[in-house]
């Protein structure tokens, strides 16, 4: 992996480390709109200040964006929620894995 490479990935996994950040795409990923109290519901514990930082970063990241019937993801955030379905199966595969350890 090049140096540019590993800049991105680095660059993206501090954003989606972001407090958060990974329950408002996570709330975003069936597709339909939600407004900002409707996301904030769906996130669950998250503050109204703490719900306008991540939006306004995943929104210059180019993952959500803001029609009118709300905030939804954009083509790069469906496409990495894709990706991150990849994740979430591998990750039960191998918490199962470490389970048969103890």
């Amino acid at each position: 992996m090049s140096s540019k490479e590993n800049a991105a990935v680095s660059q993206l996994l501090s954003l989606l480390e972001s407090r958060y950040a990974m329950r408002v795409l996570w709330a975003l990923r069936d597709g339909h709109a939600q407004t900002f109290r409707l996301l904030q519901d769906s996130v669950g514990g998250i503050t109204p200040n703490t719900l306008n930082t991540r939006i306004k970063e995943l929104r210059e990241a180019g993952l959500v964006n803001h029609g009118t019937d709300g905030y939804g993801v954009t083509a790069s955030g469906v496409d990495l929620l894709k990706r991150l379905n990849d994740l979430q199966a591998f990750a039960g595969k191998w918490a199962a894995s470490q389970a048969k350890k103890k």
